[in-house]
């Protein structure tokens, strides 16, 4: 059974339809991307299914649960985490500090508790860090966790900012193009991050304009053109589409 589905999406900007119809699912543990030119409507559908701006109309469901129309704080406590085309991160804090800043949605200690710990609260400050310390491990950044954010490269800063998502300890991650600005190596270097958080079966929907990242690590992809899915399918399926091709280059279908 699908984990998530958006049934009949729609959102328009005065007379345009950024986002027309669209409807799709996506399998517990799946990785689906989704592809289109500039224009296409990618990032207006994820900033829907994120909660950043509010549907004309639709449905979307998380684990049979009604999300429709749910804030970003409301999606994000169901277990849906993002990260950003435009890093957000915090240039002057250290690698540690970003991490651990994913963990507070988990966490219990507030204002009073941490002028005035407990017993708990130090545990809990522990824990988290214990935490932080094992996702930076598991995506090659344990290295560089005492490391000022401003200081690296930015292809680390984008791995850091997937260990600051799954520090939220999602079941379901949205991608907005992580390959953005990446140079060969770079892109690599987060393919294979993006392999080690498929290894723990949180399901991941991304955005991509990198196609080789995309046919390499993509189960399945859907492709939209002026807001309207033209097409979904396996990575080999998509390639050899006519349509989908037509969309890229610009041909006709004959």
């Amino acid at each position: 059974m699908p984990i998530f589905e958006v049934e009949n999406m729609c959102r328009s900007f005065g007379g345009l339809k950024a986002v027309d119809g669209v409807s799709f699912s996506v399998e517990s543990g799946q990785i689906k991307a989704i592809i289109g030119p500039n224009g296409a409507g990618k990032t207006t559908l994820f900033n829907l299914i994120a909660g950043s701006i509010q549907p004309d109309s639709g449905a979307v469901t998380f684990k049979g649960a009604d999300i429709y129309a749910l804030p970003p704080h409301k999606i994000a406590e169901k277990g849906i985490l993002r990260t950003f085309q435009n890093i957000k991160l915090f240039p002057h804090m250290t690698v540690m500090e970003n991490i651990l800043v994913g963990s507070h949605r988990k966490m219990r200690a507030g204002f009073l508790q941490a002028a005035f710990p407990l017993p708990w609260t130090y545990r809990e400050e522990r824990d988290a860090r214990e935490k932080a310390a094992q996702i930076a491990e598991d995506l090659g950044i344990d290295t560089l966790l005492d490391t000022e954010l401003a200081n690296l490269d930015f292809g680390s800063q984008r791995v850091v900012e997937l260990a600051r998502a799954l520090a939220g300890e999602p079941e379901m991650l949205l991608l907005d193009e992580p390959a953005a600005g990446l140079n060969i190596h770079e892109t690599l270097q987060l393919s294979e991050a993006i392999r080690k958080i498929m290894e723990k079966g949180i399901t991941i929907l991304l955005i991509e304009h990198d196609m080789s990242l995309v046919m390499d690590i993509s189960d399945e992809i859907i492709v939209l053109s002026y807001g309207k899915k033209i097409a979904e399918g396996l990575p080999a399926e998509i390639q050899r589409n006519p349509e989908v091709i037509a969309v890229y280059l610009g041909t006709d279908n004959a």
